[in-house]
């Protein structure tokens, strides 16, 4: 199976900036393990800019532009050394590939960033998407992870999208705030109810909320690909997912007519 996993933020790094070593471990055994098993994995990772905040001592995530640039031209060094260091300790060799809107909207170069991915499946290695966040402006970016992975799904025909966040998934309404909310398990139309139910932005730490996710699965689904958001919080949860398990809130492909 070819598989996007999304990672957030709020599930990488503390609140303080600085990398959740366990979690990051763990979910770079699972994802190589995943890929040892025959899988085509592809990592979209967020966390750069949080982890330059903390590399950069930054008590609270910047507001001004040319901050969250900095912020990120310095985390995602450290983002990248750390993966490299995590997935090499299990023989995986790892490829950063960092991409704006632009290399979505023109076909040549949406064509030249999907037989690049292609090409790094075909040799073996672990591709780890970012938004180039150092360079990116409103006018050419994609905005938010959740929405740059289902992107990328669509890109590479993948059959399955897994955005790890730090809920269990879609609820009937703010689990933060509502202690009856339930849990949604299965999704097959995308209603208007549904985006009423999205809410606003997520974590201090992220960009992204439960809209940009219910966006990403508009995305995925319309392109073939199964769309599960889970909980980050235990990346083994990734072999129930590949398993077949009921995990989260799962959105089905949608049926053409």
């Amino acid at each position: 199976m070819r598989m996007v996993v999304k990672v957030g933020s709020s599930t990488l790094t503390y609140k303080t900036g600085r990398l959740n070593i366990r979690r990051a471990e763990a979910l770079c055994r699972v994802l190589s393990d995943l890929a040892n098993a025959g899988h085509e994995v592809l990592l979209v990772s967020s966390g750069a800019i949080a982890m330059g905040m903390g590399k950069l001592c930054l008590g609270e995530r910047p507001s001004d532009i040319p901050t969250k640039q900095a912020a990120a031209a310095v985390g995602q060094c450290e983002l990248m050394y750390v993966y490299d260091r995590l997935f090499s300790e299990y023989g995986r060799t790892v490829a950063q590939i960092l991409i704006t809107g632009d290399d979505f909207s023109h076909r040549d170069r949406c064509e030249h960033f999907t037989n690049t991915l292609n090409r790094l499946l075909d040799l073996g290695a672990l591709p780890i998407l970012n938004e180039n966040d150092s360079i990116a402006t409103d006018e050419i970016r994609v905005g938010d992870n959740d929405t740059l992975s289902a992107l990328v799904a669509k890109s590479v025909g993948a059959e399955l999208l897994v955005l790890l966040s730090d809920i269990d998934g879609l609820y009937t309404d703010d689990p933060r705030e509502n202690p009856d909310a339930a849990l949604i398990p299965l999704v097959e139309e995308i209603t208007e109810s549904l985006w009423e139910k999205g809410g606003g932005a997520g974590s201090a730490l992220g960009t992204g909320g439960m809209k940009t996710k219910l966006a990403a699965a508009s995305i995925a689904t319309r392109a073939g690909c199964r769309m599960i958001i889970a909980n980050g919080g235990k990346p083994s949860v990734l072999y129930d997912i590949v398993e077949g398990k009921a995990v989260g809130t799962e959105f089905r492909v949608k049926k053409h007519d």
